[in-house]
């Protein structure tokens, strides 16, 4: 029997967060989020430690005010290194910084970060330990169950113990294991089985730990079912796929009075941030192309993926293409405001 659920006017940022997603979660992406939802917490593409100290450190870090609450997710393994990151990040007014120890591709785990670093936990803590010591931002640690054959609940466990004595208070744990070698970055995401078990054991071995679960969550309902058992749900592609899924996040999962956003609401609420983008130089297809999914499965949404796709690129392309995409989608739809239970009305 699930634990009782926490009272959703309590609930802290971390109860319901959208994953960072490499090519997806861009600052363009996150403020288009931000239309959606007010409360669920944002996270950025992983920057490596490199991009930020020898490469174009505002290309990689600055971020809209509306943003908040944001994290930084960072890729890296040199503890010094990492440090000075998280300082940085507390500079830019970042609202946590997370460590990436889930990825498995192979460019990054050529460069010792990653989803490999959960075979070497104690140069996880020593990262976290120097992160802590440098900002006062929480640092957290996002991770699989397990990698290649080190994939036993007692290796997953040792990990946890060893980075909480650095004083990690918060774990993301992405419910699959991860094979280094032999499976796609994408594989990865769907061929080793889901263990939710493993998490929610996890959560019970250590009470007193935030453990929040990433995985397989693609609703709203199924946020909610887990979060009667952990202390938070990390939604990934679902949540760009399908982004108006998250208009109902404020009410739902944070006990928000406020009425969800239209999807027409969404997207003015969005315009003033893509014309400033547009003055500055930006293409409009970079805004744009992530709100393709928001009329997902709904009658126009051809035209508007088409449209945007088809238009959005070309040379001074302006608000005139996305006036012309809303055109093509009944009002019904742009209108209706999704309903509890993941009911439109």
């Amino acid at each position: 029997m699930s634990a009782p659920a926490r009272p959703a006017q309590t609930r802290p940022p971390h109860t319901l967060s959208v994953a960072p997603m490499m090519d997806w979660t861009d600052r363009h992406c996150r403020v288009f989020h931000r239309t959606l939802t007010r409360r669920t917490l944002l996270y950025t593409e992983m920057v490596t430690t490199g991009a930020i100290l020898h490469g174009d450190r505002d290309r990689h870090l600055a971020f809209d005010t509306g943003e908040h609450p944001v994290a930084l997710q960072l890729g890296g393994s040199d503890a010094a290194a990492l440090a000075e990151c998280a300082r940085i990040a507390q500079d830019y007014g970042y609202d946590e910084v997370n460590l990436n120890c889930g990825c498995p591709s192979d460019r990054v785990s050529s460069g010792s970060f990653g989803a490999c670093l959960m075979g070497t936990p104690d140069v996880v803590a020593r990262a976290v330990g120097a992160m802590r010591a440098a900002t006062t931002l929480p640092v957290t640690v996002k991770h699989r169950i397990g990698i290649d054959d080190l994939d036993s609940y007692e290796h997953l466990t040792g990990f946890v113990r060893t980075v909480e004595a650095a004083g990690c208070g918060t774990f993301i744990v992405h419910a699959r294991k991860a094979w280094l070698s032999g499976l796609s970055p994408r594989e990865n995401r769907e061929i080793p089985p889901l263990r939710h078990e493993v998490v929610r054991q996890l959560k019970a071995d250590f009470p007193h730990l935030t453990v929040v679960l990433n995985g397989g969550v693609l609703t709203l309902d199924a946020a909610q079912d887990a979060l009667g058992w952990a202390d938070g749900v990390m939604i990934g592609r679902a949540a760009y796929q399908d982004p108006f899924i998250l208009a109902r996040a404020d009410a739902d999962i944070f006990g928000e009075n406020t009425p969800p956003v239209t999807r027409r609401g969404a997207i003015e609420a969005y315009l003033p941030y893509v014309a400033a983008q547009l003055q500055a130089g930006q293409p409009l297809n970079r805004m744009m192309k992530h709100t393709l999914g928001l009329f997902a499965g709904q009658p126009g949404a051809r035209h508007w993926k088409r449209t945007i796709s088809e238009q959005g690129h070309k040379p001074g392309a302006g608000l005139e293409v996305v006036q012309a995409a809303l055109a093509g989608v009944p009002d019904a739809v742009l209108d209706e405001r999704p309903g509890g239970a993941g009911v439109l009305v």
